[in-house]
């Protein structure tokens, strides 16, 4: 067991105890022996909650099919691993599909306990691994979509998210170093503009900033680096205790620190062994990053990740060079490379069948170089696509349903698992979140972008809280009964300047919500009614 610091025995929550009394990458021993036992005579610890360490989540909506969430780093994966991924659900058929997260990443739903064992196998063939992708450990590490791609691009992330990957989880195989932190752990590390990864809900973010060689002042993380040359040099500021919970919602802040890109993967580690030694194990509710800085406060912080790491840090950089608006990557763009070019289309809701996969992974093929990248949009990109073999791409079949030029609203759409799926959401969100939309673009006109984000509960899953219009599932009353309802944030900016919304309006019934929407729409985005458009032409 990890050093778990002070906390006593008799304070650690119920969590903990089970923590303590087995490992929770154990289990990965004994995925046999589940698939002979079969999921009702597994012990309930094992099933609930243990799995999670190797990315298999029972589900009470859905007894006897298990979800299980990839490691996909910067949200890169090849045409064999998405059709390996294909071939896994089409075994389930309607039960069967994928969902792609907001942290570049995909989930499959419909797996049975006694296909563990051949599944695995077959993720250890393409190098696909979903170890420690849940409960207390790192989650997928994000970075940006179009990283080496993208010529405007000041750093690209591919490697250093690798990196940090292959260290957190022993290249695959589990690290028992970081499978017990006090709580989740989300890392991003973005070297473009436009902050595409959503850097400030993260617990450790790495945004893009240039140091001048004169301002190093004491020896420092990233001095030697910037002795090397007069000119400027490339890092990262630092940004800590961002996060979503159902108590509490934080923008990450500042570290005051700079990193040369050599020093990242070290100021991991050091993070996360600071967390991982000192963060709350009495309350899972105050057990994140942030409720550590709000103990310690960002002084302290700094300096017990400097101990661990042997030298001090150089102070941040006076900016940061995020300064464009987010982009969100639908379309044809040209790469950096001579002639080729990459094209992102939508995903609806981030929902994936197996066909689908097995389409995607033939496009990636016959027209790109086999690789897929996923955006925390919920879309898909497919890169290294040739001048000479784009028009023939773009008459494919599958961009009439996954388009390259989706509407306004369903553009920009993103959405939670929901209550099909999830025992911890209060309403249904993917479908409604559809159907809410066409039927508001059927009705308006826009002359703006306008970012819709659903989620099924407070957990905050769908980050509304980031959304130019979040829906947060609730109980509402109507007619003195209680009914599925969502509570509306708004606020929310992305890109440069980034920062969370707030909640608006509370506890509108669901199925008074499209004239609510509506009105919003009209009042603070500046859609009309299609009706009132053609009459002002």
């Amino acid at each position: 067991m990890t050093d778990t610091g002070t906390t006593t025995k008799t304070s650690l929550n119920k969590f903990e105890k089970f923590k303590a009394e087995k490992d929770g990458l154990a289990v990965k021993a004994e995925i046999e022996k589940f698939a002979a036992l079969g999921w009702e005579a597994m012990d309930e610890t094992d099933r609930d909650h243990r799995l999670k360490w190797v990315g298999v989540f029972f589900r009470p909506v859905t007894p006897g099919k298990f979800m299980m969430r990839l490691r996909m780093p910067n949200g890169i994966l090849t045409s064999d691993q998405m059709r390996v991924l294909a071939e896994v659900l089409q075994r389930y058929g309607d039960d069967g599909s994928a969902d792609i997260t907001t942290r570049q990443n995909i989930q499959l739903r419909g797996i049975r306990i006694e296909d563990l064992p051949d599944i695995f196998n077959k993720f250890q063939n393409v190098g696909l691994t979903s170890v420690q992708s849940g409960m207390d450990n790192v989650r997928n590490i994000t970075g940006d979509p179009v990283a080496g791609l993208d010529a405007d691009e000041l750093f690209d992330t591919r490697d250093l998210v690798q990196q940090i990957q292959d260290m957190l989880t022993n290249k695959g195989e589990g690290n028992p170093e970081f499978t017990n932190l006090p709580r989740k752990f989300n890392i991003a590390i973005t070297g473009g503009r436009d902050n595409s990864v959503h850097a400030e809900i993260n617990d450790l973010a790495f945004v893009p900033a240039f140091k001048e060689a004169g301002e190093q002042g004491s020896r420092g993380v990233g001095e030697e680096y910037l002795s090397q040359t007069s000119a400027r040099k490339f890092g990262f500021n630092i940004l800590v205790g961002g996060f979503f919970s159902a108590k509490r919602c934080d923008a990450a802040i500042p570290l005051n620190a700079w990193v040369a890109p050599e020093d990242v993967v070290a100021v991991c580690r050091a993070v996360l062994e600071v967390f991982r030694d000192n963060g709350s194990r009495a309350n899972r509710l105050k057990s994140r990053l942030m409720w550590l800085i709000d103990e310690w406060g960002i002084d302290k912080l700094r300096a017990e990740v400097e101990q661990r790491l042997g030298k001090s840090f150089l102070p941040a950089a006076p900016k940061d060079e995020i300064d464009w608006e987010k982009r969100d990557h639908i379309g044809v763009y040209k790469q950096k490379q001579p002639g080729m070019n990459y094209v992102g289309f939508h995903i609806p809701v981030g929902r994936l069948y197996a066909d689908d996969m097995f389409e995607i992974a033939r496009l990636a093929e016959v027209y790109g170089s086999g690789e897929i990248r996923l955006t925390v949009e919920q879309n898909i990109i497919i890169p290294n696509i040739s001048d000479g073999s784009l028009p023939t791409f773009l008459a494919e079949p599958l961009l009439q349903r996954f388009s390259i030029n989706p509407g306004t609203l369903e553009r920009s759409l993103v959405s939670c698992t929901g209550a099909q799926f999830c025992n911890f959401a209060l309403i249904e969100t993917k479908n409604r979140a559809l159907a809410t939309i066409q039927a508001l673009e059927a009705d308006l006109t826009f002359t703006q972008p306008v970012r819709i984000h659903w989620t099924g509960c407070p957990n905050s899953c769908g980050q509304p809280q980031v959304a130019d219009i979040g829906l947060m599932g609730t109980k509402a009353r109507k007619d003195g009964k209680a009914v599925e309802g969502v509570d509306i944030y708004m606020g929310g900016k992305v890109g440069k300047e980034a920062h969370l919304g707030t909640c608006a309006i509370k506890g509108i019934p669901c199925e008074d919500l499209q004239p609510v929407l509506q009105d919003i729409l009209i009042k603070n985005f500046g859609a009309k009614l299609k009706q009132e458009a053609l009459v002002e032409v």
